[in-house]
């Protein structure tokens, strides 16, 4: 079973799941660290959840990567993934992370089988998830918080490290996953309402 394959059944399945939430966005390829890394999917509405594909095409060899940058930003992930390389990827992910298999049926179609469900993120950090918004978002986020001051002019990254500092990881992660809901004209593979 291949990676395209997969990703069609997923996308399918959690447009189904979410069926007319407006709340919820579907995004595919969603870039972390300014692009560095990308999240095969997510889902953005009372959470962020994020999806990481590994077919049995795949390799793991970005998998610690993953779990670094997925851990410092989702608040849930789940890991999608075949057969061949589902022993040794469940090893290497954090105890928090889901896990479904992906496997086709007898008729070819891609089904998937929940091998441990997904529980909070015990470590988010805020710097990482300024990081998702964009310099204007997050500029406009410190101006709201009375905070902006002596930033305009800075680079992004002192944009960031001001709006981590400044806010309650809460308001934070609220304030990200409505702006990523919100983009016009941006990665979203279906949105709701």
């Amino acid at each position: 079973m291949k990676d395209f394959e997969i990703r069609v059944a997923l996308k399918h399945k959690l447009s189904v799941l979410h069926g007319e939430d407006p709340e919820t966005s579907i995004v595919e390829e969603l870039g972390l660290r300014h692009g560095a890394i990308r999240v095969d999917l997510a889902v953005v509405n009372g959470i962020l959840h994020g999806y990481e594909l590994k077919s049995d095409h795949d390799t793991l060899y970005r998998l610690p990567r993953q779990c670094e940058t997925y851990g410092a930003i989702f608040d849930r992930v789940t890991l999608v993934v075949g057969r061949r390389l589902a022993k040794r990827a469940v090893e290497m992910v954090p105890e928090w992370w889901g896990v479904e298999l992906a496997e086709s049926d007898a008729r070819g179609q891609v089904q998937f089988t929940k091998q441990r469900h997904p529980l909070e993120n015990p470590a988010p950090d805020p710097l990482a998830i300024a990081k998702l918004l964009w310099r204007d978002e997050a500029l406009s986020l410190l101006i709201e918080l009375g905070q902006a001051r002596g930033v305009f002019s800075k680079p992004r990254s002192h944009v960031y490290a001001r709006l981590a500092d400044v806010s309650d990881i809460e308001f934070l992660r609220y304030r990200v996953r409505d702006r990523l809901r919100n983009r016009a004209g941006w990665r979203v593979v279906e949105r709701r309402g």
